[in-house]
Formats: structure tokens, sequence, C-alpha cells
């Protein structure tokens, strides 16, 4: 993927991502707050299929006028509903969206960085891995808490039955998996100020290795 102001800047892109109520969020919102720059790929989502956006018409074309709000905007929990266990209508939407979301996330890199060659940014993307944007991160970071812990957070967060809870889970990548393919982790099962001093610290690791590309850039 072609970043333009990257290529003269010393930028850190770091992906954050992990399980469904794992606390993403949370954790995104503590490097926001210690200095780094945020992007939201389910901001990035909704902005692709805006009314009359490319994106749009084609979800509308295909799916047909019941996937709508009636103020235009689409329904996105029926959207889920209709691509829930059916792989062909999930990728054609993948399809639709994800180069859209791509694009979008390329200009809003090259913002930053052209305002601050030296930002820390990371990028909250709830499916990293299952769609394949490893490659677009310097570095991945994992939220994780224990599946059971999931499941519990998942049902009181949505008001939705265990089994639910458990089916949405199981169409995801699971969470022992994304921690073995991370380079950082952040344990997000015990207190907020638990968390916070595992984010304190990554932060200045995360500094540190900004300053190492800096340097690098400067000397080579």
């Amino acid at each position: 993927m072609d970043y333009q102001h990257t290529q003269k800047s010393s930028i850190l892109l770091v992906g954050l991502t992990g399980g469904i109520a794992s606390g993403k969020s949370t954790v995104a919102h503590m490097l926001e707050e210690m200095g780094s720059s945020a992007i939201d790929f389910d901001i990035l989502a909704r902005l692709v299929v805006e009314p009359g956006r490319p994106a749009w018409e084609k979800i509308v074309d295909y799916f047909g006028k019941d996937v709508l709000q009636d103020n235009g905007e689409i329904d996105r929990k029926r959207l889920s509903r209709i691509i829930f266990g059916n792989s062909e209508k999930r990728k054609m939407l993948e399809g639709f969206t994800y180069p859209l979301i791509a694009d979008e996330f390329v200009r809003q890199v090259d913002e930053i960085a052209s305002n601050d060659p030296d930002a820390i940014i990371h990028a909250v993307v709830p499916l990293l891995f299952e769609a394949g944007m490893q490659d677009l991160f310097q570095k991945i970071m994992v939220v994780y808490i224990p599946r059971e812990k999931q499941i519990k957070r998942l049902m009181e967060r949505d008001g939705i039955s265990e089994g639910d809870a458990i089916n949405i889970l199981n169409a995801q990548m699971h969470i022992n998996e994304k921690v073995t393919r991370a380079d950082f982790i952040i344990n997000n099962e015990n207190s907020v100020e638990e968390t916070k001093r595992q984010v304190y610290d990554l932060w200045h690791t995360l500094r540190d290795l900004q300053k190492d590309i800096a340097l690098k850039r400067q000397t080579s």
C-alpha cells in the first residue's frame, strides 16, 4: 500500500486488535491520552457506506433496499444478520467496502504524517487478522481477555444469550491465536489501573521504537 508522506517521515504504525468485547476501545483511548494518534476502522467502515457513496450504491444494488433505514443509511445490524453464517454474502460485502476503507486509511495516515512526521499512530481494527491487514502495520498489539470473560462481557454489553455470544465468537479467530501473532499483548482481564499500567509501559516502548526509526532515517 502506497503511503505518500510515510516515505518522508518517521511515523510508527501500530495495529490494535483483539477479540470482541475485549476492551480495544478502552486501550485505544488510553494510548490517545498518552499522545498517540488514533484511527478507528469502525468509523472508516461507517464513512465509506454513507448514502450516495460508491460502497453504499453497491450494497443497495446487491442486498436490496431492505438493508436501508428510513433515512437512507445502511442498517448495519440488519446487514450483519444477513451476512452472518453466509460466507458468499460476507465476501461480497468485504469486496464492496475493504478497498475503500483501505484508501481512507491511507489518506488519514498521510494527513497525520504530513502534520507530524514523528507520529505514533494506532489503528483500531477489530478483524485485523481475519481481514489479512497485518501488512499495513509495523507492529501489532492484541488486547486479551480469556474467552469465558469475552462471552460474559458480550452477553452483558449486547443483552444476548450465551449461545448467541458463543456463535459470534466462533465466527472470529480465537483470541489465543491472535495472541500468538501479536508483537505486544495487553492483558485486560483485571482492573482498569492494571491495564493502564501496561499501556503506559508499552507507550514508552513504542516511543523508543519510533525514535529508532527516526534515527535510522537520519543516518541512511
